[in-house]
């Protein structure tokens, strides 16, 4: 297979995609034999080096990797990574893609980091909790915790990055009825009773993994005849 892409290209969409300027260098590196020109027609996607990941990109005869933690690893491959970018716009951050596969509406920025939206806070589609609950842990493969219940059916849901008092008692003030997050804070249980929110915990290996497979279906999206390949640690 010919080259389809230079790897400058692919830094471009993916730097577009992901908002990267917005962090730090050691957020986003390093890249490893870093060459803008270097051809290329099999990409390999994975959250970090682990496992046989070196073996099966020489088995998948692939010409560069993007990587979620890059660090460790040992291969020659050329390497495009992504950390804080990717966390925060493919996992629970303000991720319009998540929005998208949540039918939640016009997402409003819920809470900052360091200038940057931690959240998102919108409308989705009235549903009864258990149904609504089904469909999260259907499109995670699963869930880590549950934690209460809404006193009736769901209409107004956030997706927050982080678990703080503060974060809780905002969305509970803007109308939520449900907070997604990666993980259950135990700091903000006070904040969780008194508001009467529930709280979906979508475990953090598990988001990164639903972000992963974004990303794969963004790039082949972007450049169809481009060979993607997700690692299968991560599938």
């Amino acid at each position: 297979m010919g080259a389809v892409a230079s790897l400058g290209e692919l830094r471009g969409f993916l730097d577009e995609l992901l908002l990267a300027d917005r962090f730090a260098g050691d957020q986003n590196g390093p890249f490893a034999h870093y060459r803008a020109d270097a051809p290329v027609a099999r990409l390999g996607v994975a959250l970090e080096p682990k496992g046989e990941l070196a073996a099966w990109a020489h088995r998948e005869r692939l010409d560069a990797l993007v990587l979620h933690r890059p660090w460790g690893f040992a291969g020659d491959l050329p390497v495009l990574a992504y950390h804080g970018a990717f966390d925060e716009r493919l996992t629970t951050g303000f991720n319009p893609n998540l929005a998208a596969a949540l039918a939640l509406c016009e997402p409003a920025v819920l809470g900052y980091k360091e200038g940057r939206p931690l959240g998102m806070i919108g409308d989705v589609p009235s549903v009864t909790w258990e149904a609504f609950r089904a469909r999260v842990a259907a499109l995670f493969g699963g869930l880590e915790g549950v934690y209460g219940a809404p006193a009736g059916d769901v209409s107004r849901v956030c997706v927050v990055g982080a678990m703080r008092p503060p974060l809780v008692y905002e969305a509970a003030e803007r109308g939520a009825q449900v907070y997604l997050t990666g993980q259950y804070r135990r700091g903000a249980a006070r904040a969780v009773l008194e508001t009467g929110l529930a709280v979906l915990e979508l475990g953090h290996a598990r988001s990164e993994r639903w972000g992963l497979g974004v990303l794969a279906a963004l790039l082949r999206e972007a450049f169809p005849d481009l060979s993607v390949s997700l690692y299968a640690a991560e599938r």
